[in-house]
């Protein structure tokens, strides 16, 4: 797993030797603040884990979390166990309590790996879901969302004949949906990969019916995408 450290320098130290003694992670970036990890965040869509000192500067762990809109999954550190429920209620994978042990730290990695891999079977599985419409509960096929469209504190899935909000984030639907058949193009967008039917320089084309459906790319989710179909060329 690809992963980001965001902490002081010295949590940083022990936690850089930590990732280093794991065959299962893969050291990508060292931050000393919050801010500067976002920007970087925004700028690629592979990173599958964060560990993050919520006693960085300026850190605000309720408003980082909530306002959190990237893949990766975050194992927390502190001093104490005073925001552990806060961490808890927004599906932190791990709370550490400082001084970190080894031992302690694995624990911790071993479940963000069985998180994964138990997104994964149940991503396979996955055939219908139920969407709240007024005050009924309506099902929907997997296959017939084309794409899932930000709005604010919701989203939009779109199907052929219809269109349904739902008070999601787009990283919680991102990982509800399976990842054989949906990938995130774009911040404010996740399409169906079987229905796409132009891949251009900045854009996408959508099959919806007879109708044809531009959605953006975005800049750090070309690549991604790229690597997921197959390319003909010579």
């Amino acid at each position: 797993m690809k992963c980001f450290i965001c902490a002081s320098n010295t949590s940083s130290k022990a936690l850089e030797e930590f990732v280093g003694k794991s065959s299962s992670l893969n050291l990508i970036g060292t931050f000393s603040d919050s801010v500067s990890m976002s920007n970087q965040l925004s700028k690629r869509n592979d990173i599958d884990l964060i560990f993050l000192d919520v006693e960085t500067p300026n850190m605000d762990i309720s408003n980082f979390i909530n306002g959190f809109d990237y893949r990766a999954n975050i194992i927390i550190i502190s001093s104490d166990d005073k925001d552990a429920l806060k961490a808890f209620e927004f599906n932190i994978v791990d709370y550490l309590i400082k001084p970190v042990t080894f031992s302690r730290f694995c624990k911790a990695v071993d479940k963000a790996i069985r998180y994964f891999a138990n997104k994964e079977v149940s991503n396979s599985d996955v055939n219908e879901i139920f969407i709240k419409k007024g005050s009924a509960l309506v099902k929907l096929k997997i296959k017939d969302i084309i794409y899932v469209e930000a709005l604010e504190n919701y989203v939009i899935l779109n199907t052929k004949n219809e269109k349904f909000t739902i008070h999601f984030t787009m990283k919680a639907i991102e990982f509800q949906l399976p990842s054989g058949i949906f990938i995130r193009v774009h911040r404010s967008f996740i399409v169906n990969l079987g229905l796409i039917k132009t891949i251009k320089e900045n854009s996408l084309d959508l099959i919806i019916g007879n109708e044809l459906r531009d959605i953006p790319i975005g800049l750090s989710y070309r690549d991604p995408l790229l690597n997921r179909i197959n390319i003909m060329a010579r």
